[in-house]
């Protein structure tokens, strides 16, 4: 089956999340606009407005931004949205910083600070002239277990292995644990060379929610945007992704779509339900059917679990926020924001995803979202 086709399916697989939604924030609003900017339905016409957009973070969205960038502009030529993918630890400061009008990350904003630090979300509040930031997803984006082995078409892992192969326990390719699970597989006795993301990640975070989940004692840190584990570091999705497309019997975690876009081997997942589970969007939308909400009112954080045994569930998964001020930018810079956002959030907009190998929002999902822009003031 092609992987257009999964996504398709892997949409009608998550809209069960909708329902999840839907008791925490009541009934179904209808979304304001589901095809195009300013909530026409039709056109953008004169709903468009005029200026400039900077927004920061994520890596793990570069490529669903940057092509939903492009095909706004075709609706709203006179907005300039400049996106640049540091990492959804930068774009959290620069956002704060106020350097940044929204932030792209992969996880949402921190309700509780760290050795006596104030929590991102007090921080975004000060920067939203006292008003809370909203976590919107915007993006759901699997993350992939990458490697490059010559002659290795499929490799099985599971939480335990994955944990002592990324904390440095399990050395080399040929390691009993991983022979274990790929019966009949003739595995090198190369080391492993693990390559991880250098700046402070949300891929890096959801990464290591799963190890820490799923590893069964195996992953010796906290979760964290900071890596903790073995390896040599690289800048960004695409400087993992390189790293392992250049080297030999190298691995890595990084959003699926890099992994795509590389050509590398793909990891199928063992969590515990009986059958490996391969990366695929309906495979991405069972796990994501288990979220929890985890925000109130307009703010629309979830809590995923890593640790799913569902049969056909992969578990490693990750939702990339657009944060944002719920009030408090000048009213200039809160239109471009609604305008670009409500395309984001629209039918069209989710649709430019499917072929980037990124896995759409569920509508009921999407209704919310698109709410919840609608909101800003």
């Amino acid at each position: 089956m092609s992987v257009n086709r999964l996504l398709r399916v892997g949409t009608v697989a998550v809209a069960s999340l909708g329902v999840l939604a839907l008791s925490a924030c009541g009934s179904d609003p209808e979304p304001s606009g589901s095809s195009s900017p300013g909530g026409n339905t039709s056109s953008a016409g004169g709903d468009c407005p005029k200026g400039t957009l900077n927004a920061e973070g994520s890596s793990a969205q570069k490529n669903a931004i940057e092509e939903v960038i492009s095909k706004y502009n075709e609706k709203c030529a006179d907005v300039t949205v400049n996106y640049n993918p540091t990492g959804s630890g930068a774009g959290i400061k620069q956002f704060n910083a106020n350097q940044v009008d929204f932030a792209g990350s992969d996880s949402a904003l921190k309700t509780e600070g760290k050795d006596g630090a104030e929590p991102e979300t007090a921080q975004a509040a000060k920067r939203c002239q006292n008003n809370p930031a909203l976590d919107l997803p915007m993006v759901i984006g699997p993350i992939a277990i990458a490697y490059n082995v010559d002659g290795l078409q499929k490799l099985v892992l599971d939480g335990p292995t994955a944990a002592k192969i990324f904390q440095g326990t399990v050395k080399t390719w040929n390691d009993p644990a991983i022979a274990k699970l790929n019966a009949g597989v003739t595995l090198p006795s190369a080391p492993i060379s693990v390559f991880f993301r250098s700046d402070e990640s949300g891929t890096t975070e959801n990464f290591t929610k799963y190890l820490a989940a799923s590893g069964a004692g195996a992953w010796k840190g906290e979760p964290a945007k900071k890596w903790t584990g073995t390896g040599a570091g690289k800048d960004k999705s695409a400087g993992v992704a390189e790293g392992v497309k250049s080297t030999k019997n190298s691995i890595t975690y990084v959003e699926w779509s890099y992994a795509v876009d590389n050509k590398l081997g793909i990891a199928q997942i063992d969590n515990g339900s009986g059958a490996p589970v391969e990366l695929t969007a309906e495979s991405a939308g069972k796990a994501l059917a288990a979220a929890k909400p985890a925000g109130t009112g307009s703010d629309l954080a979830l809590k995923l679990d890593y640790a799913t045994k569902e049969a056909g569930a992969y578990p490693i998964i990750l939702a990339t926020y657009e944060v944002v001020c719920s009030k408090g930018l000048p009213a200039e810079k809160t239109a471009m924001v609604k305008s670009f956002l409500s395309y984001f959030a629209s039918k069209d907009g989710q649709a430019a995803l499917t072929d980037l190998n990124y896995a759409p929002l569920p509508e009921e999902i999407r209704i919310k979202v698109d709410a919840a822009i609608q909101s800003i003031s």
